[in-house]
């Protein structure tokens, strides 16, 4: 019934491993820099979390895998911002290591069924676009910054006449000088009901709702809905409560919420420190998003064949078992949340 979580630690020189493991469970759950005297006021030997096995990584000297018990009650349930606070709050700065990556989480049964998941998932999906046995194939508008809305939307009309199944905006589109956003939407959506009308099939392009604020980007949302658009986007930017709210909105109003993974990479690219990309495709399909950039081994951007993997399968089964070359430390049952589609992002070239 605990959340459990692996770290890979690098203690500082001097830090024997299992304090440095020791440190961070206290930290990131009752313990602070000493001893206080409220701690008799709570039941401390429950609440706090128990690093219970530490293990060197193999091929290297100075980095161990943690594994970190967190009791379920610590947590706000259907909350990933308080299970956030927590996991990777504080302990990321820590002076007992030199170095912390959080590089999987298993979420027990009760803990994923406070969360909603996506709303749709993959086959519900398909019944909307009435496409079975294949990938769905999609592109980006390029340039992705300059295009006027008329220009914009033109080119999303020759991608899908041309065999998209849809074509999507990029994630730093979103309402600057040369083209607002309800122009966008509303050219963009031109393009897609004429090329279904072309075609004969069903057709979409995903609008980026993202904005400064959550008013504006409901204002955004609830737009496209009106439109006629079935699918909106947003960027891992925007933060895990916006994110939450977002894919509520969207399965009250029954559109499919695409997230693009904009800025994944400052924490997830390193080996040492941060976060595996792996955590937050969990995160993302306990927050209910339909859709997430989950990367490919070819194009643009970097990726290992079997961590990608990891990543799809994280997103897309609905039980998880140990398979240590692709990164899944821990056998984890996905309750009934939905899958998540994992998109190939970077360009399959």
């Amino acid at each position: 019934t605990d959340i459990l979580a692996l770290f890979r630690i690098t203690p500082q020189p001097g830090v024997d491993p299992v304090e440095a493991a020791a440190a961070v469970a206290g930290e990131s759950s009752t313990a602070t820099w000493t001893v206080v005297w409220t701690d008799l006021l709570t039941a401390c030997d429950i609440y706090r979390a128990k690093a219970y096995r530490v293990d060197p990584v193999p091929g290297t000297s100075d980095q161990f895998f943690a594994y970190i018990a967190y009791e379920c009650d610590l947590f706000e349930e259907g909350s990933l911002a308080n299970l956030t606070a927590s996991i990777i709050g504080n302990v990321f700065g820590f002076k007992a290591v030199k170095a912390l990556r959080l590089e999987d989480m298993r979420i027990p049964y009760a803990y994923l069924k406070t969360f909603q998941g996506p709303a749709t998932g993959v086959v519900v999906e398909r019944e909307r676009l009435d496409k079975f046995g294949r990938p769905l194939l999609g592109a980006t508008v390029k340039p992705k910054l300059g295009l006027s809305g008329k220009n914009y939307g033109r080119v999303v009309y020759e991608g899908l006449t041309g065999g998209l199944d849809f074509l999507k905006d990029d994630e730093n589109i979103n309402s600057q000088p040369f083209m607002r956003w309800k122009e966008r939407f509303l050219y963009c959506m031109e393009g897609v009901n004429r090329a279904a009308a072309a075609t004969g099939e069903v057709k979409g392009s995903y609008l980026n709702i993202t904005a400064a604020t959550m008013e504006e980007m409901y204002e955004r949302a609830e737009y496209a809905h009106s439109i006629g658009s079935v699918i909106v986007m947003i960027d891992l930017v925007i933060g895990y409560t916006a994110i939450q709210s977002m894919a509520i909105w969207a399965r009250k109003y029954e559109m499919i919420l695409h997230l693009h993974r904009a800025g994944n990479s400052t924490y997830a690219r390193q080996k040492n420190h941060g976060i595996n990309f792996r955590v937050i495709c969990k995160w993302m399909r306990m927050c209910g998003v339909d859709h997430i950039h989950a990367g490919t081994v070819v194009g643009k951007l970097e990726g290992d064949p079997l961590m990608v993997k990891g990543f799809y399968n994280s997103l897309l089964l609905t039980h998880l078992k140990i398979n240590l070359a692709e990164g899944l430390f821990f056998d984890m049952d996905w309750a009934a949340l939905r899958k998540c589609v994992p998109v190939a992002s970077g360009g399959i070239h």
